[in-house]
């Protein structure tokens, strides 16, 4: 933001002139001229005082538009030209990520001009780039104390205490700042988002028809958010209105696949309600899933022809399906904005900056290297060094958010107890701190979430626990949703989003492709590994390649025990691989939002022996947003 103030000076009387006309008429030789003279000049002066009077009136009238639209305050008008040169300095710093610099040009700039709101707005700013919020918090609160009509504080004391999970705090510091901006969209869905946390359901609903009413085509996502609301509410029919809504606005959006499955999922449920109502008594009724028989060959035309489509990705010229996020893909990069994503759980704020975030393992000879540092990896965007390598670390230095999807379908019926038991070992040993969260998931036709998030591994245990065997097999299904879950966990820093998948690799009644489960793998920055329950001795069937691909696309590996003696043994052996990764967070070179497909290399080295690097090949540009 720039301000562009015009100071306006009356232009002086023509005193020039009138000095060499003094004296009585006659006696000077330009006095016959004179009075003439004079007229053409104080014509020319009053002409001038009333550009000027013009001018002022429209920078008045542009002045007040910038208040009223909560972009400035209006004691940010009155700051002198050398405080507004310092502040436009600490913008700059601030986009160029460059905190400390920010800091001091905001600093003077304040120290100018005390009452700049907007200087203290963006020192809180400055602050948070930091990662010092105490200080950040105090500017914030500064600037709110000055200017109790500006909104902009509001708003970023609000999304402080979202960072922090304190949900009371943001829903009142979001109810003011739309208070002061009651036209803002953006700032009404952070408002609903808020009081989604709180458990005040009705009043969501209450602010998704405010945003409704006003230009929203950047907050159509609210609609989701009321659809979760109304699902809390037992109102089926306004949860399955709103998805309709946010289908219509929004028919490209990531979260779009998902509306449109509990679209369906809720017209199923409507049909079965209107079957069992129409049931004699006494007698039973069956469900379309109930009778179908479950399947249980590994070497279908159905996987075939999944794994045919699959192909090779990194030919396509773009993913019109895929999805920003955070971490895995780079993402918009838009000042100190923040973007919001609705998901089947809520939603979650990222910052827009372009980034890239890849989770890698080095092997050599089958045996895992955890000891690398920085000058041991080389990495290639796109053929080209990173323009900035921004963070390198081990994962096991970093929070994991865990998610252990089991396959529950008849096919693993005989098995089945024994892969509980195993799984339940698995999450107790890898679960090693409290900043680590699981979550438990079973899917045969339908996912179903036993445990959701939580740091407990016994509590996690109880989740593997109660899955029960049955059904038929969505398996691509239930990858889709799990990911989305992972990154739809609010989150504070960087985390290793690890999806584990124990299941003999079969689908049968999916309706989303392996593809595209794989794409929503990358779009959401999971790594999965898989874990296979078949004791096929025959060779890789169709159903092995595709736990493969699962697995290898995303970045992680699939793991082939052979038979059910041996899954324990793997799964140790899976969370000594989970925890042995890395992370290199870069800024891409030469990025362009166009949507295209960007290869990765990573070469790792270590007293001039190559070694061998597990990863993901690539990621899909995000694509910059074209409003009509």
């Amino acid at each position: 933001m720039k301000f562009s103030f015009n100071p306006y000076k009356q232009v002086p009387a023509c005193a020039l002139l009138l000095s060499l006309c003094v004296g009585v008429r006659g006696q000077n030789p330009m006095a016959a001229g004179y009075f003439s003279t004079r007229t053409d000049y104080e014509t020319m002066n009053l002409s001038m005082q009333l550009n000027d009077a013009k001018e002022a009136e429209k920078q008045r009238k542009q002045n007040k538009e910038l208040v009223d639209a909560g972009l400035v305050s209006a004691l940010d008008l009155n700051a002198p030209n050398s405080a507004i040169e310092e502040f436009n300095n600490g913008v700059a710093s601030i986009k160029e990520q460059k905190p400390d610099e920010a800091i001091k040009h905001l600093q003077r700039s304040l120290k100018i001009y005390p009452k700049f709101v907007s200087a203290h707005v963006n020192l809180g700013l400055a602050y948070l780039g930091q990662e010092d919020p105490a200080h950040a918090q105090s500017e914030f609160e500064a600037a709110a104390k000055l200017d109790e009509k500006f909104s902009r504080p509001r708003v970023q004391l609000g999304s402080l205490a979202l960072s922090r999970k304190d949900y009371a705090t943001a829903e009142v510091e979001f109810a003011r700042a739309s208070a002061l901006s009651p036209s803002n969209s953006k700032i009404l869905s952070s408002l609903a988002f808020a009081q989604n946390q709180n458990h005040h359901y009705k009043q969501v609903l209450e602010t998704c028809e405010k945003v409704h009413a006003l230009p929203h085509k950047d907050s159509a996502e609210v609609h989701y958010l009321a659809a979760v609301a109304a699902r809390s509410l037992n109102d089926f029919a306004t949860m399955e209105q709103q998805l309709g809504v946010f289908v219509n606005e929004a028919p490209t959006s990531p979260f779009a696949p998902v509306a449109r499955h509990d679209l369906e999922v809720l017209a199923h449920n409507k049909q079965i309600a209107t079957l069992a109502a129409n049931t004699p008594p006494g007698q039973q009724y069956v469900t379309l899933s109930a009778s179908l028989p479950a399947q249980t060959f590994p070497d279908t035309d159905r996987l075939k022809a999944e794994l045919s489509a699959l192909g090779d990705d990194s030919d396509d010229e773009g993913c019109s399906d895929c999805a920003p996020s955070a971490e895995g893909t780079a993402v918009a990069a838009n000042g100190n904005s923040v973007q919001m994503s609705a998901s089947t759980t809520g939603w979650t704020i990222h910052k827009s900056v372009d980034e890239v975030a890849q989770f890698f393992a080095v092997s050599s000879h089958g045996h895992m290297v955890s000891d690398l540092v920085r000058s041991n990896i080389q990495i290639r965007d796109d053929n080209k060094p990173p323009e900035k390598i921004l963070q390198f670390t081990p994962q096991s230095k970093l929070p994991l958010l865990l998610g252990l999807l089991v396959d529950t379908s008849g096919s693993v019926e005989d098995r089945f107890s024994f892969e509980k038991r195993a799984a339940a070992k698995f999450v107790q040993k890898i679960l090693s701190s409290p900043t680590d969260l699981g979550f438990i998931a079973g899917f045969s036709t339908e996912t179903t979430v036993t445990q959701d998030f939580v740091a407990d591994p016994d509590l996690l245990g109880k989740g593997i626990d109660s899955l029960k065997n049955k059904g038929g097999t969505s398996l691509f299904d239930a990858v889709s949703l799990a990911c989305w879950k992972l990154a739809a966990y609010p989150e504070r820093e960087r985390v290793a989003k690890v999806l584990v998948v124990l299941s003999d690799g079969e689908d049968n009644s999916s309706q989303r492709t392996l593809k595209q489960s794989i794409r929503d793998a990358e779009a959401t920055g999971v790594t999965i590994y898989t874990v296979s329950t078949s004791e096929n001795e025959q060779g890789r069937t169709a159903a092995d390649k595709v736990l493969q691909a699962l697995a290898e696309r995303s970045g992680g590996e699939a793991i082939f025990p052979g038979d059910i003696s041996g899954l324990a043994k793997s799964l140790d052996d899976l969370r000594d691989l989970i925890r042995s990764r890395y992370l290199i967070a870069y800024r891409p070179a030469n990025f362009e939002p166009n949507g295209a497909y960007r290869s990765i290399q990573i070469v790792a080295e270590k007293n001039g022996k190559r070694l061998q690097v597990h990863a993901r090949k690539g990621y899909y540009a995000r694509l910059e947003a074209v409003h009509n």
